[in-house]
């Protein structure tokens, strides 16, 4: 039999795979969350997220280096205020810990592009993101508080925004106070489709934000909804939406590609910490090799249509990267 298409032809040595490589990871597509704290020289590791920390602010500047040294072009960041209470104050206060973070950041690295996750949940004492009412989460009033925590940021400095509290109408709210007071420039990267995961537990442990009662299906979308995501992800671009991310990454492949087909805007992947916490657990155990591990799924994401990473995996990442000459 004579075969006249042999795919084994381009898979023969690593010189002609590379060639013909569909998806690739690059050091461009990586965005790397961060947390902060108040204090001086604490760099608290995170047990259940081996290689990630909490950092003081004078940490966090120094950690800094390695992420720009990298080429690493994002940071994402998270904070974890020194007090807590029934509205959130530390989220919008103008010298908050995500605030001063900010305008440490573009002070010491001012090509540094610096995202801010914009919710409550890490600065309210319930844990929810949005104000309470009789054991409900209120939307509208709340929307105001992340309109005012989302200008808090872009005074501070922060070049993009990203609202993660799944709300409705938060889009719309954060972009009518950008526009209005001026910061028309800021994008908005929207957590659109984000569900109610098992998969975010190591997070909570890092931001102390577990809800004290309940949780939050209530705002967060059903795992099992795909057309939902849809829904969500035109109503954000509706509202002004510049970037959406599909969280978590690993068993939402069909929604990445999904929005990416549908609405054809930068879409991100957040490769979020349970995701993280299992591959390290795995490694630490010998079970898994997990440089292979970790770009192979980096590149399923990029594969499924996502334009960037949000990923713990980051450091790592542009490590290797470096290592394999891809600079």
């Amino acid at each position: 039999m004579e075969l006249k298409r042999r795919p084994r032809r381009l898979r023969a040595n690593e010189a002609i795979r590379s060639m013909v490589r569909e998806n690739h990871v690059r050091v461009e597509d990586l965005i790397y969350p961060m947390f902060v704290m108040p204090g001086e020289k604490k760099k608290i590791e995170i047990s259940s997220m081996p290689g990630v920390y909490n950092f003081s602010l004078d940490e966090f500047v120094i950690a800094l280096e390695e992420v720009v040294d990298l080429g690493i072009p994002a940071v994402l960041l998270f904070g974890i205020p020194e007090s807590k209470d029934s509205v959130g104050t530390g989220a919008y206060h103008e010298h908050g810990i995500v605030q001063e973070a900010v305008r440490l950041a573009k002070k010491h690295f001012p090509k540094l592009y610096v995202i801010t996750d914009v919710c409550l949940c890490e600065y309210t004492d319930h844990g929810h993101c949005g104000l309470i009412e009789n054991g409900q989460i209120l939307n509208d009033p709340t929307l105001g508080l992340l309109g005012q925590t989302a200008l808090s940021h872009a005074r501070a400095g922060a070049d993009m925004v990203a609202p993660s509290d799944m709300m409705d109408g938060r889009v719309a709210a954060i972009r009518e106070v950008l526009d209005k007071e001026g910061f028309s420039q800021v994008p908005i990267m929207a957590y659109s489709a984000k569900v109610a995961s098992g998969f975010y537990g190591p997070f909570r442990e890092a931001a102390g934000s577990t809800p004290q009662f309940g949780d939050r299906r209530t705002y967060q979308m059903d795992p099992a909804n795909g057309n939902e995501a849809m829904l969500e992800t035109e109503l954000d671009i509706e509202e002004g939406a510049d970037l959406i991310i599909v969280k978590p990454a690993l068993a939402y492949g069909d929604i990445i590609y999904r929005t990416k087909e549908k609405f054809g805007v930068p879409v991100v992947a957040y490769n979020v910490s349970g995701e993280y916490a299992m591959v390290k657990a795995a490694a630490a155990n010998g079970w898994i090799d997990e440089k292979r591990i970790v770009m192979e799924a980096l590149v399923s994401m990029k594969r499924a249509g996502a334009d960037l990473l949000i990923t713990y995996h980051a450091l790592d990442a542009a490590h290797w990267l470096r290592e394999e000459g891809h600079v």
